[in-house]
């Protein structure tokens, strides 16, 4: 004889089965019916935003290019600072150290008029841990104590650097 759990599982798979008849036989889920429009609007909408994506980049083109020339701009009245510097630090203290690019601030404070000792020592501290700051630390991981200090040393000049450069 048949157990009532056998029947159960039996109507269930029969009525399964017959709502998968239902929807195929009004167009499937998603190949058709209302569920089929709402696709298609979906994709209209994805290629007007491709068209406006395009413009972005051109804008996007002209921003670079317009920053290039401030950097430009900056640098010829500003003083001269390493590559070392330029790659490792300006991006978060801004290129003379004044925490500001463009007249706004940066993520890193200011480093502008900080002596080259308060600096090496900042510098030995975030590199040991002793301050903590993500970026900091994995910028100076790889450094010599050498290479901290001649960082300090370049910092450390800037208000002289930036009075020479007026004159």
């Amino acid at each position: 004889m048949l157990s009532l759990k056998n029947i159960v599982v039996g109507v269930l798979v029969l009525f399964i089965l017959g709502v998968a008849g239902w929807v195929a036989s009004n167009g499937g889920a998603y190949n058709g019916g209302e569920h089929g429009k709402v696709i298609a609007d979906m994709g209209d909408r994805t290629n007007a935003s491709s068209v406006k994506q395009k413009e972005k980049d051109d804008r996007e083109k002209e921003n670079d290019k317009l920053n290039a020339l401030r950097d430009k701009a900056g640098n010829a009245g500003a003083f001269k600072v390493s590559r070392a510097y330029k790659s490792k630090c300006a991006s978060c203290h801004g290129v003379n150290g004044s925490g500001f690019q463009n007249g706004k601030p940066m993520m890193g404070p200011k480093l502008f008029g900080q002596s080259a000792d308060t600096i090496y020592k900042k510098l030995v501290e975030f590199k040991s841990g002793r301050k903590e700051n993500v970026v900091m630390k994995g910028l100076l991981i790889p450094l010599s104590k050498e290479d901290l200090k001649v960082f300090a040393d370049e910092i450390g000049e800037f208000p002289t650097r930036a009075e020479t450069a007026k004159q």
